[in-house]
């Protein structure tokens, strides 16, 4: 009911038009336990607005509707958390601690940037936390290969379009957010160049970790003028400081 309400305001506003160009990229969906599900796609915006039914995916609900991203001038504001006006899915995948998720993309255009991973522990069903409140924690992150100068974003890309995390085995089980995001450094060089591309979805971890570290606030992840945010990616790189809290190994 409540993606419904915000999405026939939006349409009141703005009217039913076209779908955009896909310029840049989504997750699409994930594997984790080697089994494959559909994660949310743009076009169920639509499909909500032309009151056909949709399937229930533990991907979060979005309203980048241009593909878009979200600018560091937004890294205070609850966009950068789950992507813009990013409402909980109302299902969950399911994972073991120690096993993989694979969050695959749509077609990804940037091979500039690095790769981000992080969970947050609902303290309970994901579909009623508020997203202002969890606390992220690092648990995968890849920058810059210095010898190639190959950016993880460039790996995801010629793993066709896909990127695999491994959940720490000490991960305590519980219900979680987990947030995957590429940062497109392609524009770095200007301060407000950099394009965040973050997506969220439910998953339940499952084991017997013990570990429930403490994680970030999403609006307190990131500055504009952080040196993995602003900097020159057009030069022979010999350090780069992945954005983000400290990664957490488990």
């Amino acid at each position: 009911m409540i993606i419904m309400l915000l999405i026939l305001e939006i349409a009141t506003l703005l009217g039913i038009f076209a779908r955009t160009t896909l310029a840049h990229g989504f997750v699409s969906g994930i594997v984790a336990n080697n089994v494959y599900t559909k994660g949310w796609q743009v076009s169920f915006w639509y499909d909500i607005v032309n009151r056909v039914t949709i399937p229930q995916t533990p991907g979060w609900y979005e309203e980048a509707l241009d593909i878009g991203f979200i600018p560091p001038s937004q890294y205070q504001d609850p966009n950068i958390i789950c992507h813009k006006n990013a409402v909980n899915a109302n299902v969950s995948a399911t994972v073991a601690a120690g096993g993989t998720v694979k969050f695959e993309w749509t077609t990804w255009p940037h091979n500039i940037g690095p790769v981000l991973t992080y969970v947050a522990n609902c303290g309970g069903d994901c579909k009623n936390v508020d997203k202002k409140a969890l606390k992220f924690v690092k648990i995968d992150e890849s920058g810059i290969d210095f010898t190639t100068q190959t950016w993880a974003s460039a790996v995801l890309m010629a793993n066709n379009n896909s990127w695999t995390t491994t959940i720490p085995k000490t991960l305590a089980p519980g219900h979680y957010v987990f947030r995957h995001e590429i940062i497109a450094s392609h524009g770095a060089n200007s301060l407000d160049g950099t394009q965040n591309y973050p997506f969220c979805v439910n998953i339940d971890v499952t084991g017997s970790g013990t570990q429930n570290p403490t994680g970030t606030l999403g609006v307190d992840l990131y500055h504009k003028t952080d040196p993995g945010i602003y900097f020159n990616p057009y030069t022979t790189l010999t350090s780069y400081s992945i954005p983000g809290p400290t990664l957490w190994k488990g």
